[in-house]
């Protein structure tokens, strides 16, 4: 593991993401890139309506300099976060401490994430806010569109101080949940607690003794804890992650499609919706 992107675009939500992927860096000894999708002038004039040139002309200037502007604050703001959170912005990672940077794209986010992420060990966003309907897009694209694990950080006024110490794993033998641990190795092999969680396994799939086995050829002891699901196999995950005092839940997300667990539900989607706990997610 060496690098944790956040990507971030000054929605107010940077903060509190900056502060989980902290936490987990401190413990891992890694760098963070906190990237800012900065608007293109064009992407915000008025779409449909006809402007004349020369008003179209000064409407960009004005949108380029308000993005300047944000740009400074944001720079800023991520400097002093990152002196409170004990990221090192002198120097590039080497293993040793924290390390942190600041950097800009121009483009949309999803472009961003797309260019910056799929080289990063971890993508850090926010939990997605159901009910003003942000941060979404954000997610998907870091799932969808990069092939790496994606931790997603719930909105908490006392952000944990260290992620990654006791974990636990949703285990059900799917595809999913295997890239998640495969994918998750350097974060999982450094914890000092770690517990499966498990209802069984699919058919023809890996079990859970399978899963200890493996994790022991890493020179991992991991605990089993079996379960009697109730009708909502997520809001279990959470109970139990909570009971034994994790700070992290890595799982696989999204077996079924994305819009399929927007319409009709889904344990991934339970997640994204309740998760009051840092949570990695790999599709």
């Amino acid at each position: 593991m060496r690098k944790i992107l956040v990507p971030i675009r000054g929605d107010g939500k940077g903060d509190n993401v900056i502060a989980h992927a902290a936490a987990l860096a401190r413990r891992m000894k890694v760098h963070v890139e906190i990237s800012r999708c900065r608007p293109r002038p064009k992407d915000l004039m008025p779409f449909g309506v006809s402007i004349p040139k020369v008003m179209q002309k000064q409407m960009l200037a004005q949108f380029d300099n308000l993005a300047d502007q944000e740009g400074i604050g944001l720079r800023e703001q991520v400097t002093a976060l990152c002196k409170a959170f004990n990221l090192d912005m002198s120097n590039v990672s080497e293993g040793k401490t924290a390390t942190a940077e600041y950097t800009e794209e121009a483009g949309r986010q999803v472009d961003v994430i797309r260019h910056h992420g799929r080289l990063a060990s971890v993508i850090a966003v926010a939990q997605p806010d159901k009910d003003l309907n942000l941060g979404t897009n954000t997610l998907k694209a870091a799932l969808f569109h990069t092939a790496r694990p994606v931790l997603m950080c719930p909105l908490q006024d006392n952000p944990p101080d260290v992620i990654g110490k006791n974990i636990t794993i949703a285990w059900n033998g799917s595809l999913e949940a295997t890239r998640a641990v495969a994918m998750s190795k350097s974060i999982i092999s450094q914890a000092d607690n770690i517990t499966i969680l498990s209802a069984g396994a699919e058919p023809n799939t890996p079990s859970v003794e399978d899963l200890v086995e493996y994790l022991f050829h890493w020179g991992v002891n991991a605990k089993v804890e079996m379960f009697k699901p109730s009708r909502i196999v997520a809001k279990d995950l959470l109970a139990l992650s909570k009971k034994l005092g994790a700070d992290l839940l890595v799982m696989g997300a999204y077996g079924d499609s994305h819009e399929r667990e927007v319409l009709f539900g889904g344990n991934t989607q339970y997640i994204v919706d309740h998760a009051n706990m840092p949570v990695i997610l790999v599709h």
